[in-house]
């Protein structure tokens, strides 16, 4: 595989029903809510495309024909866009799954982010870690000052992932929510539901001793989930109009 560029399939999880914001943006699904003029969805899809994707296939749940009506009618240059619906929540894991499983693409690799958030990762410089055989998928890890919200990742001197340690104050590297995994990885998920990337996927491979890296990277992060934060983000796209396709 290492003989050419890698195959890349970029997967955006936009399945979640966004509980915590739903009061402020009814009828919508939370990755639609309009951000300096476009949903944030799309500001996700753009940053995909300036990194050189050319195919994203969005995994939609509530309400997914909306973001499907968006995205046919979109004017996107450069990409191919698919939508699959679920239709019951499959978590992380299970959202991916099922998408492998119902589209007609088998890249060499699926690129998993969420459409709820934004974190410029140099998307190149991660699939250059993946073209190598002895790695199953690539992590992408951030470090923050206050760790209580999130938890953080156990890393060896190799940059591999060790495990996951429970939330904490301090110091620490999180999981950004970006991921590269192998298609030979995913097609092996188990059929659980719901499945988690986080909690059910990768403590499994990480028990086994499937080798997953983990790429830290130090770039500006956005997540919409909570109130505060989506009063961010508008002046977050604007600072950032360099990361996205026009």
């Amino acid at each position: 595989m290492s003989g050419r560029p890698l195959q890349v399939v970029a997967v955006v999880l936009a399945g979640g029903l966004g509980t915590r914001i739903q009061h402020l943006v009814p009828g919508l699904p939370k990755p639609m809510v309009p951000v300096a003029g476009r949903p944030f969805l799309e500001w996700v899809v753009r940053y995909l495309v300036k990194q050189g994707i050319r195919k994203v296939i969005i995994s939609s749940g509530y309400l997914a024909e909306t973001i499907e009506r968006h995205f046919q009618n979109s004017m996107i240059q450069n990409v191919a866009i698919a939508c699959i619906a679920e239709h019951t929540p499959l978590g992380t894991g299970g959202g991916l799954r099922h998408v492998a499983r119902l589209s007609s693409e088998r890249p060499d690799a699926w690129l998993v982010l969420n459409g709820d958030t934004l974190a410029f990762a140099d998307l190149g410089k991660v699939i250059s870690v993946l073209n190598t055989p002895e790695q199953a998928g690539v992590i992408i890890g951030r470090e923050v000052s206050d760790t209580s919200r999130y938890g953080t990742m156990v890393v060896g001197s190799a940059g591999e992932l060790l495990g996951f340690a429970e939330k904490r104050p301090g110091k620490g590297l999180i999981n950004a929510g970006i991921y590269l995994l192998k298609d030979s990885v995913v097609r092996e998920f188990p059929d659980r539901v719901p499945l988690s990337l986080e909690a059910d996927v990768f403590p499994q491979l990480v028990e086994r001793k499937i080798p997953l890296k983990v790429c830290v990277i130090d770039t500006p992060f956005l997540d919409i989930g909570t109130p505060e934060s989506l009063q961010r983000a508008q002046s977050f796209v604007q600072a950032n109009r360099a990361q996205f396709a026009e």
